[in-house]
């Protein structure tokens, strides 16, 4: 089959298109022939070496396609249904060793390249509203990157619950994207970000900041929060937030700041099925629009590394096999 390979640790040139061999499925996995791939920052983190990895190998852990073969104790699948993952290693393939309990059947109305692309974002977005944090109806929170992947599906779901949201974009590109998706305000990036956010909210700030950027944002993210209010650092779009002094927190209002990861919210099958379900739903019903942003063959994986960390990327991104 063919396959994109992390050959070193560098920028998206060590990303190489080529072939290797088939996977064989274990008895606990199935092989799909992927329709669709999402690409995500943390592929980038993890070729950088940023993240553990020992190259060589295939990069991606999201995607979607049809089953084609089905180890020998798997039940509950079989072959010619339709599944979507976002934890099989090698997924820039045409064919994926995907274990069953992580993979979710994709129901009729939600096509391949939205599932491929978007699962990972939707189950981010659903954990950061019910899990990391619980922000509650009428309450205002700050999204950062919010025309970006996960803030525009997380802007969508904050609204169906019933929350006023505030994003911060860099364009007014990116600025017409996140009004679309619902938000209420929507900010510039500066040094005035937390000003303007207290300006929003009467001067008290808000109870939930959503921080997918990281060393660009955090400070004003604190600057931002209300008192006993929560960070949830969830990225590190623009790089690591640096050493922190957590006596900080104290005289910024009793803060909180956690720094999650989508696996601890989706441990058990039970409750991958339950927030992949929720999401599907919220399709279904309208009230979340996947916008993939861009689409590019399997074989231009470099090209859309490198238009992601130059944040040239609005929406969802998709490798098509």
């Amino acid at each position: 089959m063919r396959a994109i390979q992390v050959t070193r640790h560098g920028g998206p040139d060590v990303l190489v298109y080529g072939s290797v061999d088939d996977p064989i499925p274990a008895t606990d996995e199935v092989i799909v022939r992927t329709t669709a791939v999402g690409v995500n920052f943390i592929d980038t983190y993890l070729r950088r070496g940023l993240y553990p990895s020992t190259p060589p190998y295939v990069p991606g852990t999201e995607g979607a396609g049809e089953i084609v073969a089905v180890g020998p104790e798997v039940t509950g699948l079989e072959v010619g249904q339709r599944v979507a993952w976002v934890a099989a290693p090698g997924s820039y393939a045409e064919l994926v060793a995907v274990p069953a309990d992580k993979a979710v059947v994709v129901p009729d109305g939600v096509d391949d390249a939205i599932a491929g692309a978007s699962l990972l974002r939707g189950l981010t977005a659903h954990y950061l509203l019910d899990g990391s944090s619980h922000p509650r109806t009428g309450e205002t929170v700050l999204i950062h990157a919010g025309a970006g992947g996960v803030g525009l599906i997380l802007t969508q779901l904050a609204k169906r619950k019933g929350l006023r949201v505030i994003t911060t974009v860099s364009s007014e590109e990116k600025a017409d994207l996140s009004r679309r998706a619902g938000a209420d305000h929507v900010l510039r990036y500066g040094d005035d970000l937390a000003a303007r956010v207290r300006d929003l909210t009467d001067g008290t700030g808000v109870p939930v900041v959503y921080d997918g950027v990281g060393a660009d944002t955090f400070e004003q993210s604190l600057a931002a929060t209300a008192i006993r209010g929560l960070i949830v650092l969830f990225g590190a779009s623009s790089g690591p937030v640096p050493p922190f002094d957590l006596q900080r927190l104290n005289p910024a209002g009793s803060l909180s700041v956690t720094r999650p990861t989508l696996g601890h919210f989706t441990a058990t099958r039970e409750e991958l099925s339950w927030r992949a379900g929720e999401y599907f739903e919220a399709i279904a019903d309208g009230d979340v629009d996947v916008r993939i942003g861009q689409r590019y063959r399997l074989a231009d994986a470099a090209q859309a590394h490198a238009d992601l960390e130059a944040r040239r990327t609005t929406g969802a991104t998709v490798l098509l096999p």
